[in-house]
């Protein structure tokens, strides 16, 4: 299994991006996807996360500027970003626990990262 992870870049603050993150692999099922990052010299934390069932949870830090949403057909999860700030700027990594075929359980995997800087 596969987390392919896209949309980072360059944006001004206040500005808007879309990070994107696709699995791939033998998927039999996905059920939590989402999104962590970390910023130089600070611990991984968490971005955004969505259940199979479209039930979302926010880092207190969102405070409604990002929005998370998901594909299960298509094993997909994106996370819209408004009104970025430079505090925003990180490693954004997408994460899925996956029911992988002929595997007993849940097996968490992570993408491979994609940075987002907010600069003027």
């Amino acid at each position: 299994v596969q987390l392919q992870a896209s949309g980072g870049g360059l944006v001004q603050p206040g500005g808007s991006l879309t990070l994107s993150c696709a699995a791939s692999g033998s998927i039999s099922a996905i059920n939590d996807m989402g999104w962590y990052r970390q910023a130089p010299g600070e611990e991984r934390e968490l971005v955004a996360v969505i259940t199979g069932g479209g039930s979302t949870n926010y880092g207190d830090f969102v405070k409604g500027r990002f929005s998370i949403s998901r594909d299960n057909a298509k094993n997909m999860v994106w996370l819209q970003m408004n009104s970025l700030k430079p505090e925003d700027t990180a490693v954004y990594y997408c994460n899925a626990e996956v029911k992988v075929r002929g595997l007993w359980g849940l097996t968490n995997y992570w993408g491979q990262g994609t940075l987002v800087t907010v600069s003027s």
